[in-house]
């Protein structure tokens, strides 16, 4: 401080010498203090910043190839499983085809079988079972008894109108009786017996129709005539014996006082009159009617074409 009491000018001491405490003039900085007039310096802001707009249509660019990409293989996907689903449609089309000419070629086959069989069987007339036929057909046969003779009967082809069951025997079981006006009759098997009547007689044929209320399971008639040769099974009621079963063949067809008759071996007896002849399928071929006297493997019975040319119930 000077004499006077006053400071001196600032920045200048006296003598020329640097004045204590004052502080140095700044020095000089490389950027101006204000900034000139005019648009501001190229890229003055901070980088992050300036570039921004750029990253973003970059990210939406790759989101849009991203999105095209995808849509490219969800298309390549369902146009091969399109393809998958036709094909394999294509192959189920096919086996079902393939299984429907498999069935007829079997069918085909087994149809052919079975006419073979048939014809084979044609042949040979059969092989008889004798156990399953008389096991099948005995529970259809009856003896039948009046008060001057016995016979036998068995049920046979279309159920009656009124119901019951009609029956077949013949007429000289039933002869005596009828002829004196008795009309009731009675039918029995495995100790049981049933009321039946006389419906129909034919003399000239040797044939009566019995009929019953009871319901009983009724035979049926062959459709062809046994050849010569054919084995056949007899069910009847010799003396008596009910359920006697006899076998044998067809003999030869005969004709008697104008009558067809075929004559087989198989053994029967006084009591056998009426009674069913059989064949291999079950099926009744004639109505056993005679025997030879003083002879074996001789019978004769009525053919079943003939009952049913006869009588309406075939």
């Amino acid at each position: 401080m000077t004499q006077t009491g006053s400071f001196p000018a600032a920045g200048v001491s006296p003598a020329g010498a640097p004045s204590t405490g004052a502080f140095p003039a700044q020095p000089t900085s490389a950027w101006p203090v204000s900034a000139p007039a005019g648009p501001p310096p190229p890229h003055s802001g901070p980088p992050h910043l300036v570039h921004q707009p750029q990253q973003e249509t970059a990210r939406r660019g790759r989101s849009g190839v991203l999105a095209l990409i995808i849509a490219a293989i969800l298309l390549v996907v369902a146009g091969v499983q399109g393809a998958f689903i036709i094909r394999l449609e294509s192959r189920l089309d096919k086996a079902e085809q393939a299984a429907s000419a498999a069935k007829q070629s079997d069918e085909s086959r087994l149809k052919a079988v079975e006419d073979r069989a048939d014809k084979l069987e044609a042949k040979t007339g059969g092989n008889l079972d004798a156990a399953a036929v008389a096991e099948s057909v005995r529970p259809s046969v009856f003896r039948v008894s009046t008060k001057y003779a016995t016979g036998t009967s068995f049920a046979l082809g279309k159920a009656p109108s009124g119901g019951g069951t009609n029956l077949i025997t013949n007429y000289h079981v039933v002869q005596q009786a009828y002829e004196k006006g008795e009309r009731e009759v009675s039918i029995e098997r495995t100790n049981q017996r049933f009321p039946a009547k006389i419906i129909e007689a034919h003399p000239d044929k040797d044939l009566a129709v019995l009929h019953t209320d009871e319901e009983f399971t009724r035979l049926v008639a062959a459709a062809q005539v046994p050849k010569v040769g054919e084995p056949v099974l007899v069910v009847g009621a010799p003396l008596g014996l009910e359920d006697t079963v006899t076998t044998g063949v067809v003999s030869a067809f005969r004709s008697l006082s104008g009558e067809e008759l075929m004559q087989f071996d198989a053994a029967i007896n006084p009591g056998n009159s009426g009674g069913p002849v059989f064949n291999a399928k079950k099926e009744v071929v004639g109505v056993a009617t005679l025997k030879a006297r003083e002879a074996e493997g001789i019978g004769l019975a009525i053919p079943i074409s003939v009952v049913c040319a006869t009588i309406s119930i075939c």
